[in-house]
């Protein structure tokens, strides 16, 4: 104990050495955003270091019939390591899933399997028309729920608000609460930007190596600051509207932005982000995103899509003309034998 206790009070130190003057404060160098950026994570891995009760993104919480559950952020929700997926749920085209298929599909998954989480989205299903428009998924999802009493603390919801243009702070309340009002839920776990509001390098959605802010000004001169966006966040999860944000298809500036305005603000930091990645696709290994989401900086969650390349992964789609292999249905020109794959 007595080690403990000298110890905690050498982080102490440590710590108000780091703190930077009156002078550095007034003149906001980078060392020492640098460094109160960095203190939050050090407590936490030293804290980690002398056994004492830590909240740290991915600690396994439980294992639910042999699929780990590992913690978002700094928060008490716990997803599975595997998600249902929603974009084509009752989607325009020929092998989307119907709203019975997608009903099975969520018994297997939550009901009879390990899996929680259903990732969802205001714009979905991905492709829609005028029967079946976007936000059709999310109230199929929530038909679902209503089937049966308890379903809904048996799974962890995130949707997304829409991106660009689109993101204020008048549009991120109510496009919530339309995803609420869809899915038949007074709140949402996590509630994400689909893509950014700023400008992005438009590479594989805005997970390119390079940032232009002066670009960025000229291309999109009235997008949301990141300020605006996490202070609507912040009144959300006072609300009980959503536990916790975060943003899907960006990059390290994005997290870090909305870390940086949230300390800023006083209200809570970005849970996870959601990015394209798979083993083919590691451009958040490259662009400083998966650095920055470690407990030692950001202390944010990561949810995967596309992890199998869109099925090229799996090897059952062929890769070159002639090569004896059905090529995937969507860009199968013998219509009779994609619809037959895809039933």
């Amino acid at each position: 104990m007595l080690r403990r206790i000298a110890a905690l009070i050498l982080i102490c130190s440590h710590a108000s050495a780091l703190r930077p003057t009156r002078r550095q404060a007034l003149k906001g160098t980078a060392g020492s955003t640098v460094m109160l950026n960095f203190l939050p994570g050090a407590a936490r891995a030293a804290a980690k270091g002398l056994g004492l009760p830590t909240k740290e993104t991915n600690d396994v919480v439980s294992t639910v019939d042999g699929i780990r559950r590992k913690r978002l952020g700094n928060s008490d929700i716990a997803v599975s390591e595997l998600a249902l997926g929603t974009q084509r749920w009752g989607g325009a085209d020929f092998n989307s899933p119907d709203e019975e298929l997608c009903h099975q599909l969520l018994d297997r998954g939550v009901l009879e399997g390990g899996i929680n989480l259903i990732d969802t989205a205001e714009q979905y299903p991905i492709p829609s028309d005028r029967s079946r428009p976007e936000g059709a998924t999310e109230e199929i999802i929530g038909r679902w729920l209503k089937k049966g009493t308890g379903r809904r603390n048996k799974v962890v919801l995130a949707s997304k608000i829409t991106g660009g243009r689109n993101i204020n702070k008048r549009s991120i309340r109510e496009d919530c609460e339309g995803s609420l009002k869809r899915l038949g839920v007074d709140t949402l776990d996590v509630y994400l930007l689909h893509w950014p509001a700023r400008y992005t390098p438009q590479s594989n959605w805005g997970q390119s190596l390079e940032y232009d802010w002066d670009l960025g000004a000229i291309t999109v001169p009235s997008a949301a600051s990141f300020r605006e966006i996490v202070s609507a966040m912040g009144e959300l999860i006072r609300e009980g509207k959503i536990r916790g944000y975060g943003a899907c298809n960006d990059n390290a500036v994005g997290l870090m932005g909305m870390y940086g305005a949230a300390r800023e603000l006083g209200v809570p930091g970005p849970l996870c982000m959601q990015n394209d990645y798979s083993i083919v696709n590691r451009r958040v290994e490259e662009n400083g995103l998966s650095e920055a989401s470690s407990p030692a900086i950001a202390n944010a969650g990561f949810m995967a899509y596309n992890v199998l390349a869109g099925g090229m992964l799996t090897g059952k789609y062929g890769l070159a003309p002639g090569d004896g292999v059905a090529p995937a249905a969507v860009d199968d020109g013998d219509r009779a034998r994609a619809k037959r794959y895809a039933e």
